[in-house]
């Protein structure tokens, strides 16, 4: 479990409601639950708004469970860190060094090969979806593109991927990188599933009891769009690029154990614990400058210095029918997720609202 020790209260006053009523109305109509989730030095709030589906009685509370979508790959990000910091696994490691028996890895045309860096960063050159993908999603692009795509899907993309740019040299946003980072942790940890390695080595040492890759857990919002209900999002193929589910409880203790590194993991001495706190501080640690623009990248988070010098990190999420935003600042011990059950349409607008929320919170300022 966690050894952070427990803010000095849960605020029951009015701390985040404001900012919550501005997200709902971002999130908008089509949206029955949107979760605001706050922490900010010794105090924390999770504020929650309306019901886990449009027809159901059941309210959103700050254990109801929302799909992360992309927020996955920060999880990902973690595992790789982690078996990293117990020698499973180097950040310089081939591809091929972790592959399953039998499978061939992607043609690089020129230099290579691609490393586990690279996958953790955007830079591999794999292509944003692995072939193969699109021609089996087209009939449930709107609901469950991905369902259909599983490991044997995976295996076959990967042998038909030629990469033509020289690995480290661009970046570009991937989703088949990151989710093949999950897939080549899964084998270096022992052959355990993604979602079982997770829950190891991540979930139960910082004590996130509700977080899951599982798609249809208990208290679940049920995600839409365009105020329609959709089936559960399922991507068994790719689960470290998307599949990770949590509620607001369990996204503040996640974000906590990131701005006290030091304090995160088991509190036995033991060389686990250790690694856990080591990987935490390890995903912080800007990597590369991204093109056209200030910011940088860590191991999947974003970066971003603001004028007066704080250190702002953060990661955005969708699924067809939930989209989500979490980010932290260490300077201000300020850490915010956001949560709603619509989907992408209106992604950009709650996205947004929600950064612009972690930003008024995250400036200095007395604590009140």
């Amino acid at each position: 479990m966690i050894t952070l020790e427990e803010p000095a209260r849960l605020d029951d006053g009015p701390w985040g409601e404001r900012e919550l009523a501005g997200l709902v109305r971002a999130a908008g109509p089509g949206a029955s639950a949107v979760t605001l989730a706050v922490a900010r030095g010794g105090r924390q709030a999770v504020r929650c708004a309306g019901r886990v589906d449009h027809a159901s009685g059941e309210p959103c509370t700050p254990e109801t469970v929302f799909e992360l979508g992309s927020i996955s790959k920060t999880f990902t990000a973690l595992l790789l860190a982690e078996l990293a910091a117990r020698g499973d696994v180097t950040l310089d490691d081939p591809v091929e060094r972790h592959l399953p028996a039998g499978w061939r890895p992607p043609e690089v045309r020129h230099g290579g090969p691609i490393r586990l860096l690279h996958l953790a960063t955007h830079t591999s050159g794999l292509p944003r979806l692995p072939p193969g993908l699109l021609a089996g999603a087209l009939a449930a692009w709107n609901s469950n593109p991905y369902a259909a795509f599983g490991d044997r899907e995976l295996r076959a993309g990967l042998a038909r991927t030629t990469v033509r740019h020289r690995p480290g040299e661009r970046f570009g946003y991937s989703n088949f990188g990151v989710g093949l980072l999950g897939r080549l942790l899964s084998e270096a940890g022992g052959g355990a599933g993604y979602p079982e390695l997770l829950a190891e080595r991540v979930c139960r040492p910082l004590g996130l009891r509700g977080t899951t890759c599982a798609p249809d857990p208990p208290h679940r919002a049920i995600g839409h769009r365009h105020g329609r209900p959709l089936p559960p999002w399922r991507i068994p193929g790719l689960p470290g690029a998307g599949a990770v589910r949590a509620g607001g409880t369990d996204l503040l203790r996640y974000l906590r154990a990131h701005l006290r590194p030091g304090e995160g993991g088991p509190a036995d001495g033991s060389a686990a614990g250790d690694a856990l706190r080591d990987a935490l501080r390890e995903v912080q640690r800007p990597r590369l400058r991204l093109p056209r623009s200030g910011d940088q990248l860590c191991l999947v988070w974003n970066h971003r210095r603001t004028e007066d010098g704080r250190d702002l990190l953060f990661h955005s999420g969708g699924t067809r029918g939930c989209t989500a935003l979490i980010a932290f600042c260490p300077q201000t011990a300020t850490a915010v997720a956001a949560l709603c059950n619509a989907g992408p349409s209106r992604w950009e607008n709650f996205a947004q609202a929600a950064y612009d929320v972690f930003k008024e919170f995250a400036r200095e300022a007395d604590d009140g």
